[in-house]
């Protein structure tokens, strides 16, 4: 009776464990979301346990079993499902983070099926922690360099051409924060303009603004 007990507390871990992180997936509206996450994290699960089981029956048999055996094969088969999530739109690939969750959840169930319960319930505060916090991080990243480009431009050499590039930009409405000049050849200067734009203004419009100016010859 406790064998089952401990069977079935294991089994309803895993899920909750699981559940957690679909939870999450579920939110984004991702293809794997809680169900998945949920039923992947109790069949790891279920998969040590058999094995642990197996490994008790034939005891004392001569036959030989590997507990880790059945899990390896939870490692690998977990990467054809993760596939099932990743979808290619161009140069754009989706599902990268759903598949390496799911991964990890696969991971978490095979942990809390060895019984190894606090190290599955760290896990779940790292992955979920890594999939909230993390992609606010990266929000703000992305916000940042919108907001922060920066513009590479050869310039002609002759008096005055610097001064009128950094006057339309400004007149366009965004501000230079830095300038970083490099020695191209005789004629042209290698300049690196880092800006700071307003919500209203975008790194294409600058562009379009410059591409106006005589006497450049490599806008980026």
């Amino acid at each position: 009776m406790t064998d089952i007990l401990i069977m079935a507390g294991r089994l309803l871990l895993a899920a909750l464990l699981g559940r957690v992180v679909g939870l999450e997936r579920e939110s984004k509206k991702r293809a794997a979301g809680l169900r998945t996450h949920l039923l992947v994290s109790l069949g790891s699960a279920l998969v040590m346990v058999t094995s642990e089981y197996m490994v008790t029956v034939y005891q004392g048999s001569g036959v030989d079993i590997d507990p880790t055996r059945l899990g390896a094969q939870v490692i690998s088969g977990i990467g054809f499902l993760g596939a099932g999530t990743i979808i290619k739109q161009g140069v754009n690939v989706r599902g990268l983070t759903t598949a390496a969750s799911l991964w990890a959840v696969a991971c978490i169930g095979l942990a809390v099926g060895a019984g190894y319960y606090a190290a599955a319930a760290i896990a779940v505060a790292i992955v979920f922690g890594a999939l909230v916090l993390l992609e606010k991080f990266e929000k703000s990243r992305i916000s940042q360099a919108k907001t922060n480009p920066e513009i590479i431009i050869r310039v002609e050499n002759t008096p005055g051409k610097l001064g009128e590039v950094a006057s339309a930009i400004g007149k366009a409405g965004a501000n230079i924060t830095n300038i970083e000049i490099e020695g191209d050849d005789a004629e042209y200067t290698l300049v690196r303009l880092s800006l700071h734009l307003p919500k209203t203004v975008s790194k294409d419009q600058i562009l379009v603004v410059l591409k106006t100016i005589g006497g450049l010859l490599l806008i980026e």
